[in-house]
């Protein structure tokens, strides 16, 4: 296939998923313990198996968390409230080992620096309203409808595992066929496989994937093996941080190795990834580039960036060099300010630890705004 004909593939998870139920108990907890104190230091570690939860990590903070109820709300409203779905929320055993942040570390943090060394990335394109890349935002809307038709009772049998795999047909880097639909799909047993795909592909698949992007050549599978009703931890043991490529950009776009869920906005895995995607999508909401990826890099303790890169892979309406210039003149990127900017003291990254944390329409997190866009514009004379 020729660069200009290429197929991309991402996938996503249901919350139900145990990686995805492990990010949202240790973003639970982090939103805890920032209700209770905004200055809480927080790096926290889920582990979920068979009726087993362990909490592990560091934390500083003035406030106080049930640990052991957070854990069992957190996985209750996910849906695993019966052993027969693969976990009990109220018989679990929950263990924690919790200790204080390292004092080495907080030296550095203490005076506005960065929690760690490390590079992180941030991405934007025009492919879709959301400015993310279609076949992440269509994965991820898919185990969204997944949950749906399962929560209203649509769909009665399923269960609240689950997962999608998209994979979109390009042209000259737009995309213009829906290639192919993976849907899994945890139910209850003894229900027909016939039934499970006709129903998901009536009531999940066809309201969110674009028509005009499908075709008899569209292949939807939906639980290839034939069969899924054994799932959640019982069937998988899951760990915070293991699906940060479904919570970034499907693919599309680098990444720098970091996971976000369980950690305050001192780690710059978090705070500085959503900054670089906030400059991306204000780079592209201004028609300075039509798809464009942001770098930044940072040592542990020091406020000042190592270095900051943008490519706009020769999309760009100015030179890559000329753009990243203005940005570092309009943008912040000591972490300080990116925590003051994004608001990110505030508790707001359980709802952000399924479905992804970029292109979230239905959330007010501040790293999707585009008010710097008019400003970006100016700045670069358009």
């Amino acid at each position: 296939m020729s660069a200009e004909h290429y197929l991309f593939t991402s996938e996503s998870v249901t919350e139900g998923h145990p990686d995805k139920m492990a990010d949202q108990i240790s973003d639970a907890i982090l939103d805890a313990l920032l209700e209770q104190d905004p200055e809480s230091r927080v790096a926290v570690e889920t582990l979920i198996s068979t009726g087993l939860t362990i909490v592990a990590g560091e934390v500083t903070t003035k406030g106080y968390v049930d640990i052991p109820a957070v854990v069992r709300s957190t996985i209750q409203e996910i849906g695993y409230t019966r052993a027969k779905f693969g976990f009990d929320s109220e018989v679990s055993g929950v263990l924690t080992a919790i200790q204080e942040q390292s004092p080495d570390i907080a030296l550095g943090v203490d005076v506005g620096g960065a929690g760690d060394q490390g590079m992180m990335f941030g991405y934007a394109c025009k492919e879709t309203p959301e400015l993310m890349p279609m076949p992440i935002m269509l994965a991820h809307k898919l185990v969204r409808r997944l949950a749906e038709v399962r929560r209203l009772g649509d769909i009665p049998y399923l269960r609240p595992d689950g997962k999608s795999q998209v994979t979109v047909g390009y042209e000259n880097d737009r995309p213009v066929h829906l290639n192919k639909v993976v849907i899994a799909a945890q139910h209850s047993p003894g229900v027909d496989h016939e039934r499970i795909r006709a129903d998901i592909f009536e009531q999940v698949v066809k309201p969110i994937c674009p028509p005009e992007m499908m075709d008899d050549a569209t292949e939807v599978l939906v639980n290839p093996t034939g069969s899924f009703e054994r799932g959640g931890p019982l069937a998988d043991t899951g760990l915070t941080g293991r699906k940060i490529i479904v919570d970034t950009y499907g693919g599309m776009g680098r990444h720098g190795g970091g996971c976000f869920s369980g950690k305050d906005a001192t780690k710059v895995d978090r705070s500085a990834s959503y900054m670089m995607r906030y400059v991306a999508k204000n780079i592209v909401a201004a028609g300075l580039a039509d798809r464009v990826e942001t770098q930044v890099a940072y040592a542990i303790g020091r406020a000042d960036p190592m270095g900051f890169w943008v490519d706009t892979f020769g999309t760009g309406v100015v030179e890559d060099e000329k753009l990243a210039k203005t940005c570092l003149e309009l943008f912040d990127l000591r972490p300080r300010e990116i925590i003051d900017k994004l608001q990110l003291r505030r508790p707001q990254f359980r709802a952000t630890a399924a479905y992804g944390h970029f292109g979230r329409t239905d959330l007010p997190v501040l790293w999707e705004q585009t008010d710097m866009a008019e400003k970006l514009k100016k700045a670069v004379g358009g």
